[in-house]
């Protein structure tokens, strides 16, 4: 149950003066979370100030610069109003001892003006000033209030990002009435930590927040910025390890097999196993042979060899005469992952069986029967795995390749099919280190860093789209040369606000030059379509592969040598990184082209220097982190990384060591959060909406 002290904040944002039926929606649109069901007050209180505007500024009217900001103190002369159907404004004379100040309104209603600013009052104004043939006149002023009340107009307003039908006013009032309703929380930080780092309490950190008084107060690394990002980041770790505590609660069983069908496929690999590989294996191998459930995340890049070490790992499970499972996110990946592990699998005795949405009837109801049995030693399968009629005779292991694709939920629901089930978990998206804590923090973590050997190195290459012909020229060479050529663009069809080149349009052209041997692939298409022109691009049937950034993961076809990539300026640096990745995977030397459009901004000069200088995908994950923040390294929604609501990952990232540290050592201290310091925690918990990790905890 969420405390009752937080109430005010979690009713709803309608609730809020001034909004009506028609500003809500657009309001909760604009400060709540992507696709959040309810929008809460507390929304408003996320949705920090960008900019400011300082009306402390009061010069007389004949000092008063032009294109400046200015409060000014006049008496009002005359008003003239526009003769009818004229498109002239509407002026209000006003002067002060210095000279005359002219006030404009378009479209303006005469009656409310008069009563606004009647002749012979002294009134306070503030506005953008503009000098027009050598006089001054202010259109349309922000501000217009008595003399009295002069000083609530001579402050600094907050600036808040709008959206269509949202004006300034709107944004500050509610901002506002969002504080009016904030409780003073009990401090749930640390008073020594508070102490040393000069840290406000929350209440007044969020306060001051919204309202800065100058432009160093909008900055992440302001204190009051940064006590907020540290409060979210701790609420981040802590819901992640009481998670990931209650998880391993969950009895687990050692597994420590004998190593003998270990030994006959490591004898049947062309090659030895890297050094980074054999590591993550030790990891993995202890794991296993504890009683606590292993969750582990294997880390390596595009290439490094994840697919034998996993199979390693699920015959560990299966020399114990247990199952284990391997899902994919797609189909494609999954049969790919079949025709790598089948062949070494019957080498070595072991019954491997495919389960994906298409098997259906008869031999879907075959291969159910043989693994409730356990005549089926690894199972590989897309979702069709979490259906309910899936039974396993013994799942030791689950393995989740490119877990960004699924939620914890499923990752769990597989793992509940066995008995205390050990989880590995594998991605092939570098992520930096920082953000490795925020989206894998209930897990620990292996790193594949470096290449098999023989891998050759990706030649790449940047030139501009006017050179598009010498382009398409190369490709035909190199076609004739019996290579297969990637070509990725950014859009599936012509926008007309979008002068990208688009896929289909490509796939038109490059048809003329290659004829019929050019296939397309887009995310509109289903499924089973977009398998069929992958499986033609595998096999004798196509050269030319125009493709938009669908084959960004896991898809594998060693004779692909050639990938263009069309306006790789577009992209970030992860994304090209995961697209060269799917060449050079075989022995002969590929190369990577990107084109670009001028004028490159700084930011694409950078990235494209960047992926002609390295092909590590860390060193590049750590570079797109500091290019591009946090929200974005992997696109947040497909990614599955938590959406921050004031941290900043790039600006915050030294603070968040910090509180998987602090996080640590409560959740080591203090499981069930009973303290007074727990009770609080508790509090921070559900402000920032991680009621799921409360719940873990017994009393929850």
């Amino acid at each position: 149950m969420r405390p009752e002290i937080l109430y005010p904040l979690f009713a709803p944002v309608d609730t809020l003066p001034g909004l009506g039926k028609r500003l809500a929606p657009l309001y909760a649109r604009l400060v709540g979370p992507a696709g959040a069901e309810t929008v809460h007050v507390v929304d408003a209180l996320w949705h920090l100030p960008a900019g400011l505007i300082d009306r402390r500024f009061a010069p007389t009217v004949a000092e008063a610069p032009d294109g400046m900001i200015a409060t000014l103190t006049v008496t009002v002369d005359s008003h003239h109003s526009s003769p009818p159907g004229s498109r002239s404004p509407y002026r209000v004379r006003c002067r002060d001892d210095s000279g005359f100040l002219t006030l404009t309104y378009f479209h303006a209603r005469g009656d409310y003006l008069h009563r606004l600013l009647p002749v012979g009052q002294t009134v306070v104004v503030s506005g953008r000033v503009e000098v027009y043939n050598g006089e001054r006149q202010m259109p349309h002023p922000d501000h217009v209030v008595p003399l009295a009340e002069r000083e609530s107009v001579e402050t600094v307003e907050p600036v808040y990002p709008l959206t269509q039908g949202i004006v300034l006013k709107i944004a500050v009032r509610c901002a506002q009435a969002a504080l009016e309703r904030t409780p003073v929380l009990p401090e749930w930080q640390d008073p020594e930590f508070l102490r040393r780092r000069g840290w406000p309490s929350w209440h007044d950190a969020i306060s001051a927040a919204h309202r800065p008084t100058g432009e160093e107060d909008l900055s992440g690394l302001s204190q009051n910025r940064q006590r907020l990002a540290y409060d979210e980041l701790l609420a981040n770790q802590l819901a992640l390890l009481l998670v990931r505590l209650n998880a391993r609660k969950a009895a687990g069983r050692a597994i420590s097999g004998v190593g003998a069908l270990r030994e006959k496929i490591l004898a049947r690999l062309p090659f030895g196993l890297t050094g980074a590989q054999r590591r993550s294996l030790e990891e993995i191998y202890a794991d296993m042979a504890r009683e606590e459930r292993m969750l582990r995340l294997l880390q390596g890049d595009v290439g490094s060899g994840k697919t034998v070490v996993a199979l390693l790992a699920m015959l560990n499970a299966v020399e114990m005469a247990s199952q284990a499972a391997l899902m994919a996110p797609t189909e494609i990946l999954a049969r790919q992952h079949m025709e790598t592990l089948g062949p070494l699998c019957a080498e070595a005795g072991v019954q491997v069986a495919l389960l994906t949405g298409r098997d259906k009837g008869k031999a879907r109801q075959e291969i159910l029967d043989r693994l409730a049995a356990g005549d089926i030693d690894i199972i590989v399968g897309t979702h069709a795995l979490f259906q309910q009629d899936v039974v396993f005779h013994d799942l030791a292991l689950a393995v989740i390749d490119e877990q960004h694709r699924f939620g914890v939920h499923q990752r769990l629901e597989l793992a509940a099919k066995g008995r205390a089930a050990d989880v590995l978990v594998m991605t092939a998206t570098p992520i930096p280190r920082t953000l490795t804590l925020t989206l894998y923090g209930d897990m620990d973590v292996s790193r594949l860093d470096e290449k098999p050997p023989g891998r050759k190195p990706v030649d790449t290459r940047a030139l501009p789209t006017s050179r598009l012909d010498d382009v398409i020229g190369a490709a035909l060479r190199a076609r004739d040369g019996e290579a297969k050529i990637y070509w990725v663009c950014p859009l599936v069809e012509e926008s007309e606000t979008s002068d990208l080149a688009d896929a289909e349009q490509r796939h038109a052209a490059l048809k003329q030059v290659f004829g019929d041997r050019v296939g397309l692939v887009h995310g509109r298409m289903k499924g089973p379509a977009k398998d069929a022109v992958m499986e033609a691009f595998s096999g004798d049937d196509l050269d030319v592969l125009v493709a938009t950034t669908v084959i960004e993961v896991g898809v594998n076809v060693p004779s692909a040598t050639v990938m263009v990539i069309e306006h790789a300026e577009r992209f970030g640096l992860a994304q090209l990184h995961q697209l060269r990745g799917r060449i050079g995977r075989g022995d002969k030397p590929s190369t990577c082209l990107l084109l670009y459009a001028n004028p490159l901004t700084e930011t694409a000069k950078q990235r494209i220097q960047i992926m002609r200088e390295t092909e590590d995908g860390f060193r590049i994950a750590e570079e797109d982190l500091r290019l591009r923040g946090g929200g974005e390294v992997l696109g947040t929604r497909q990614s599955g990384l938590p959406e921050f609501r004031v941290a900043d990952i790039a600006v915050h990232g030294d603070l968040l060591a910090i509180a998987r540290d602090d996080a640590d050592l409560i959740v080591n201290r203090d499981p069930d959060l009973r303290t007074p310091r727990g009770e609080a925690l508790r509090v921070l918990l559900y402000l920032f909406e991680r009621d799921a990790a409360v719940r873990t905890l017994r009393s929850g």
